[in-house]
């Protein structure tokens, strides 16, 4: 039976995503959305490209692209790392290609430039890496970079508590246009949780799998979940991201 899974943020753990497959038993009629932020953090974020790129042949799978990922893209374009971007996770990413030929970065680079900036699928459901500010949807959003760097959707779903009805005129006009919203980039450990988080029709399955936490992995239309162990004991002699 054809499933839609939704896959967090997966930091170059590699070795996560496949142990996490495993669990869920992912099979070649399985679609995938994956929520962005493929790279930094874990020493396999070249590998890992180089797996999804191979995966995709496979079976469908739909790329989200998140800020991690927007500036590997522009240091595999240009050369020239952001000073940010490394001290996030970039270094280990850099690190990751020492290996990889030019052809291949080029592969990588193609692969990154055809990402999509967010998905609505036929159930009105969104799947978005980070989040939009405009009422009219991110369709109609201004600033671009809200699509891998807002907070606020996220943030608004978490404060508006477990008792408003969508129905309610204080409902956030952004929230009512999508059935449901599925988003990456705020990490669950930032709120003492390990799982997939649920606010009003907002699912965070940002896991903390770039820190000590786990890859969690969705099924879209049952909610059940599956996630890898904790990251950090597949790779026990490296650190992950920087978490300030």
């Amino acid at each position: 039976m054809k499933r839609t899974l939704v896959i967090g943020d997966i930091h170059g753990g590699l070795r996560a995503l496949t142990q996490v497959f495993e669990k869920a038993k992912v099979s070649a009629s399985d679609e995938l959305i994956f929520l962005g932020d493929y790279v930094d953090g874990w020493s396999d974020s070249a590998n890992l490209i180089e797996y999804l790129i191979h995966l995709s042949l496979k079976q469908t799978c739909i790329f989200i692209k998140g800020n991690h990922d927007e500036w590997c893209e522009e240091w595999l374009r240009s050369g020239n790392p952001d000073n940010k971007w490394l001290f996030h996770g970039g270094q280990a990413t850099v690190d990751s290609y020492k290996m990889f030929d030019v052809v291949t970065k080029q592969n990588h680079l193609n692969f990154f430039e055809q990402m999509k900036m967010y998905e609505i699928d036929s159930l009105n459901r969104l799947f978005i890496h980070a989040g939009f500010t405009s009422m009219q949807g991110p369709q109609q959003e201004f600033y671009s970079s809200n699509y891998t760097w807002d907070r606020t959707l996220w943030e608004t779903a978490l404060a508006m508590g477990s008792q408003m009805k969508n129905d309610s005129v204080l409902y956030p006009k952004r929230l009512k246009l999508f059935h449901e919203i599925f988003i990456g980039h705020t990490p669950t450990l930032y709120y003492d949780i390990k799982e997939p988080m649920h606010a009003a029709n907002v699912w965070n399955i940002d896991t903390g799998a770039a820190f000590d936490g786990r890859l969690s992995i969705m099924d879209v239309d049952t909610k059940e979940f599956w996630q890898s162990e904790t990251v950090q004991n597949l790779y026990p002699n490296e650190s992950g991201r920087n978490k300030k």
